[in-house]
């Protein structure tokens, strides 16, 4: 790909991709973009995909009991209301309109925090790795709650070397938004020389927000994010889902696509979907404890920690999002932190899964926002197109776990000590 950029782009304008001030360009032309496209939602009043419920949350409260025959607002963990109660300060017309502008204010956070200090030229290149990740995967990032965890997380993952504390916090704080910064937060526990106090401060944060629900009168319902996900059955876009989508496709034996009203999903039906859909918890923490296990013997064998812990993030960051009977759209930015971060630590070694990682977001995008009716209507096409988007992420996770792998066969041959990177 440098290759093909060099031959077809000027060299003046390879230079100009490579200045830092062109990372806040590219930065302004996507985001004000975005902001254009929301534009035609807010300005007369309305909101796109997820931000409707987000806002009838934030405008009608977070009582379940006076929810009545809707979606609860405890599906997401308790700190997730922060967010969404503030982009209602301005009134339920403009809640769009402050929902992005959060989103963008964290995101240029990120971006600054990558192309800060020493990262000043070594984070040119992946920031623009970013920014057409986002090209593809604004309409969900500006749209779900992962638009805001994205950019902590990846904060987080940046300063995680010399930081290890507050890269804790940050995941903390980050996993009680929406549970997946644990993934991240799991492999820098098991890596980190400093994971006594990463554990500390991982509790304080979860002491902190349980007291804080508490005192408002909610703590009853903390936990009820974990609990409603039993109830599920097998999202349509799950990876596991791919044999009954084709099953739908061909009309065989009964098997559909229909939507769960209750938490405003699509699911598939079928012979054994119920079953696979009891088994996907119960295989999920299989996947955890078996990445878990591999970072393990990779540290004892003297894996340098700083490369154990991004490979163990994006293992388990997969794991999460292949093992999972949910799998909807926005679940693909949860992995753009952790290849970001991968890239500024080593490009040529992060960047085949960087590579899978732009492919896997252009199919989704072909997915959703462009034709997800389609897909829900059992088009042979697009299940075809959500097959190699799942074909794709599992790829991309035996990819982390053969490098993880490869990280533990690592010998010492003499007896020189090993210095690794603070972590």
């Amino acid at each position: 790909m440098v290759h093909l950029r060099s031959r077809v782009l000027p060299p003046a304008v390879v230079a100009w991709f490579a200045r830092p001030s062109s990372v806040w360009w590219g930065f302004a032309a996507v985001h004000f973009y975005f902001l254009c496209w929301m534009a035609s939602f807010f300005l007369s009043g309305n909101t796109f995909s997820d931000t409707e419920q987000y806002r009838q949350w934030a405008m009608e409260g977070y009582n379940p009991e006076n929810l009545s025959g809707k979606i609860s607002p405890w599906v997401y963990p308790v700190l997730a209301q922060i967010p969404i109660f503030l982009a209602g300060i301005a009134g339920p017309d403009l809640y769009l309109l402050m929902w992005t502008l959060g989103i963008t204010a964290l995101n240029a956070l990120g971006l600054w925090y990558l192309t800060r200090g020493p990262r000043r030229v070594t984070g040119i290149a992946p920031a623009w790795w970013w920014l057409f990740f986002t090209v593809f995967m604004g309409y969900l990032s500006f749209a779900r709650v992962e638009g805001i965890t994205a950019p902590i997380v990846l904060i987080a993952l940046i300063c995680a070397a010399q930081r290890p504390v507050v890269a804790s916090v940050l995941l903390s704080i980050a996993t009680w938004i929406k549970v997946w910064p644990a993934a991240v937060l799991a492999p820098m526990i098991i890596a980190s020389k400093n994971r006594l106090q990463m554990v500390a401060a991982g509790v304080g944060v979860t002491v902190v927000v349980g007291l804080g629900t508490y005192l408002a009168g909610g703590f009853s319902h903390i936990l009820d994010f974990l609990i409603n996900q039993g109830e599920r059955g097998m999202q349509l876009e799950a990876t596991f889902s791919t044999p009954w989508v084709w099953l739908s496709v061909f009309n065989i034996a009964g098997s559909k696509m229909a939507d769960n009203t209750a938490i405003n999903s699509t699911e598939v039906y079928g012979p054994g979907a119920e079953v696979a859909a009891f088994l996907m918890q119960p295989l999920l923490i299989v996947a955890a404890i078996a990445a878990a296990i591999l970072l393990i013997r990779a540290l004892r064998r003297g894996a340098e920690r700083e490369e154990l812990f991004l490979e163990g993030a994006l293992m388990m960051t997969t794991a999460f999002i292949v093992f999972n009977k949910v799998g909807s759209p926005q679940f693909i930015i949860w992995l753009a932190p952790v290849i970001i971060a991968g890239l500024t630590h080593d490009w040529n070694r992060w960047k085949v899964p960087a590579a899978l990682l732009m492919a896997i977001a252009m199919t989704t995008f072909v997915i959703y926002p462009l034709f997800y009716t389609p897909l829900i209507h059992a088009h042979p096409v697009m299940a075809a197109v959500l097959t190699t988007r799942n074909v794709l992420l599992v790829v991309l996770l035996w990819w982390s776990v053969q490098r993880t792998v490869e990280l533990g066969r690592r010998v010492k041959h003499d007896d020189a000590p090993v210095v690794p990177k603070a972590l």
